[in-house]
């Protein structure tokens, strides 16, 4: 996943200063809304948006937010199914429960 994260933002640093040049003006973006953008555009396979997301914030910052949301989703899931957040994060990944 930092593979394609540093891909990303290789391609969007590109993209970046060729928009500087014809003067867009670029909205502002927090890494929240980056880690929501990029995880959502990899559940549906969408190299553009993950790329555009990518592109928001720094690699180190996207990279937190991912981080951010991954455990917010675990606790939230474990808390539904009223399991431990360990048991529901290695279930998500196909890890047998211990």
């Amino acid at each position: 996943m930092f593979g394609r994260i540093r891909e990303a933002w290789a391609r969007s640093r590109a993209a970046r200063r060729a928009e500087g040049r014809t003067g867009g003006e670029a909205r502002s973006h927090n890494l929240f809304d980056a880690a929501a953008a990029y995880v959502s555009a990899c559940a549906d396979d969408d190299r553009e948006r993950m790329d555009e997301a990518a592109g928001w914030v720094s690699p180190e910052a996207l990279s937190f937010g991912v981080n951010e949301l991954a455990c917010r989703a675990v606790l939230t899931l474990a808390r539904e199914r009223d399991e431990s957040p360990r048991d529901v994060a290695r279930a998500l990944l196909g890890l047998p429960v211990t």
